[in-house]
């Protein structure tokens, strides 16, 4: 804390000589550094705190202004050291400033009696015209949102978990508008009730409104030319530039927002990437990817999600309005000009094409491609877990986590093929074999409720799910030999929290404890969610112990049933790499792409045969 004084009679005389007035000089506090010849037409009403202003700020790259503050009014701020305050057209009110900032050309900056910061506001994703199932707040993350959503209706959790929220928000609230330390903000029209962390770069802002900007100096966030940013929180990491419009909205940590794309009442986490298009009561988590001016996400849940252009949602089923939504599960895709007609269930790593129609639910037929054609609508059960598009999309990923690892709030799985993924494989697995008896091998199709599967695709659907059984089986094995589980915990059904994996009866666990008060704040609820994850390797063994177990109809692993498994998953994998290399070489074959480019990943491939140097499961 700075020590401040009176200022002295002689400062005041030059204070005044340089063009600066006061509403009353007693009201102007300095510190013992105060240079009062960095001061020039500087007007000030009520209360000022002024730091230390003999230092310098680099402006442009080479080009270093002196500190000081030139042409402005000022009501009710603290300034800190060696700032650069300049050219502020309206006022500055009720606001704090923090060491080495470069606030110039600016208009207004105040804190008006309404001041939230954004936080505590209550948005409704998914039903766009609900009462509301998500709170905003600065300690969101994307496992703590998909909670909130999908136990909207448990009124118990809901009153308990707002309680958290509400001692989390209260804890942290501040007196008045802050700007962090090392802050820029330039060319900047507005920026009310807001909150600007450490770092932050403001260039050619259009307005700041009831917002969290949680930036810090190993993590910064960049705001750029145009851009609204209304009642919304952004984390570290974050871009959001070039005209973009978001309302009621939460921007996690290392997100891009670009190009004119516009939200409200939507969620963004962990690397999503939005350029152009526009979203409504949308849940985007980990690495939702949406770039083009004609697509728009309303109503849905979306992760590992690449958005094809023109790609649509209709959450107007019938006629009473754009209530009805969604669930995308991840590393699902939309081809250029899909449209889904809520509400709608898409299995895990499904690719979409066309208009499709009859509310589809095809969490039990993962990997699957969904076409419509005319008013025909086809699945080809498990055809994407043997594409080159897969094989790069599960590598891609990790690679492309833009967060620094110290800072990461959302937690995000990887593992493609987990208990999840698997539960669903199996399932559909069965279904496929129960339909091919019920009709026998000698018709030309199968009918899965409004879905037509052509017979050759329904037998080789049965190989891919195999197949992947196989490949994950004995992925995992390897990592747990000779080891017997030790608990009963990750057996069951498990859940994909928005990026997290884990079992059903944790996520009940979790939510039974902020119930009974066990979990007594947002921190521990945090916490309890890393806690979790960290035992993902140990649930995973549990459930897939007694998976080979039942696959094989043993009754426990001994040496022979290893060999066997680990045979298996040989060949299985070994098919599998050869499947993406054909898929590779068909695309060759349309005539676009160089060869170099096929040898370069069929050469690529050639080196994961041997799993243990594979990252696909890292």
């Amino acid at each position: 804390m700075n020590a401040y004084r009176n200022l002295k009679r002689e400062e005041i005389s030059t204070l005044e000589m340089n063009g600066c007035q006061a509403e009353n000089w007693h009201n102007v506090y300095v510190t013992d550094q105060f240079d009062p010849h960095c001061l020039h037409r500087v007007t000030f009403y009520g209360t000022a705190h002024l730091g230390s202003c003999t230092g310098s700020i680099e402006v442009s790259d080479g080009f270093v202004k002196r500190c000081g503050i030139v042409n402005a009014t000022l009501r009710n701020v603290t300034i800190g050291d060696n700032c650069l305050i300049e050219n502020i057209g309206n006022f500055m009110n009720n606001v704090i400033v923090g060491n080495q900032c470069h606030i110039s050309n600016v208009c207004t900056i105040e804190t008006r009696p309404d001041a939230n910061y954004g936080q505590g506001i209550l948005i409704s994703v998914l039903n766009e015209v609900g009462k509301g199932n998500l709170l905003l707040f600065d300690g969101l993350n994307s496992q703590l949102a998909a909670l909130m959503v999908k136990q909207f209706g448990n009124k118990a959790f809901n009153k308990a978990l707002n309680a958290l929220v509400d001692k989390f928000i209260n804890d942290s609230r501040p007196e008045c508008s802050t700007i962090g330390n090392n802050v820029i903000i330039t060319n900047t029209n507005e920026i009310t009730n807001s909150v600007i962390g450490d770092g932050c770069h403001i260039s050619g802002g259009s307005r700041l409104s009831n917002c969290t900007i949680s930036s810090t100096i190993n993590n910064p966030i960049t705001i750029g030319t145009g851009v609204i940013c209304e009642n919304s929180i952004i984390s570290g990491g974050s871009k959001i530039i070039n005209s973009v419009k978001i309302v009621d909205c939460m921007v996690g940590e290392a997100c891009e927002l670009s190009n004119g794309f516009t939200a409200a009442s939507s969620v963004f986490f962990a690397n999503s990437y939005m350029s152009n298009g526009e979203a409504c009561a949308a849940f985007c988590g980990p690495f939702t990817v949406s770039h083009h001016k004609s697509s728009l996400l309303i109503g849905g849940m979306f992760s590992f999600y690449n958005a094809g252009s023109a790609t649509n949602f209709s959450n107007h089923a019938y006629k009473m309005g754009p209530m009805h939504y969604g669930i995308l599960e991840r590393g699902s895709k939309t081809a250029s000009g899909a449209y889904l007609l809520m509400p709608a269930n898409i299995g895990t790593f499904s690719v979409l094409f066309g208009k499709l129609m009859y509310h589809p639910d095809t969490r039990d037929l993962p990997f699957s491609y969904l076409i419509a054609y005319s008013d025909t609508m086809y699945l080809v059960p498990g055809r994407n877990f043997a594409t080159v598009g897969l094989y790069r999309d599960i590598r891609k990923w990790p690679n492309r986590d833009k967060r620094r690892i110290a800072d990461r709030k959302s937690i995000v799985n990887f593992d493609w093929l987990s208990p999840f993924s698997i539960s669903e494989v199996l399932r559909g697995k069965k279904i496929l074999e129960n339909l091919r008896a019920a009709s026998g091998d000698n018709v030309s199709t199968y009918n899965y409720h409004e879905y037509v599967i052509k017979a050759p695709l329904l037998r080789k659907g049965i190989r891919y799910y195999d197949l992947a059984l196989r490949i994950y089986m004995g992925a995992v094995l390897k990592r747990h030999l000779p080891v017997v589980p030790a608990s009963h915990a990750g057996e069951g059904p498990w859940v994909d929290l928005s990026g997290m994996l884990l079992p059903a009866s944790e996520e009940k666990r979790l939510v039974d404890d902020v119930i009974n008060g066990t979990l007594t704040s947002i921190n521990d609820v945090l916490d309890r969610f890393v806690a979790i994850h960290n035992n993902y390797n140990e649930y995973r063994w549990t459930w897939t112990y007694r998976m080979i177990l039942d696959y094989y109809g043993i009754d426990n692993l001994d040496a022979e049933a290893v060999e066997r498994v680990h045979a298996d998953y040989v060949a299985a994998r070994r098919e599998w790499i050869e499947l993406i290399r054909k898929d590779a070489e068909k695309e060759f074959n349309l005539g676009d792409v160089e060869r170099d480019v096929l040898d370069e990943f069929v050469n690529q491939l050639e080196s994961e045969v041997d799993f243990e140097n594979s990252k696909l499961y890292m």
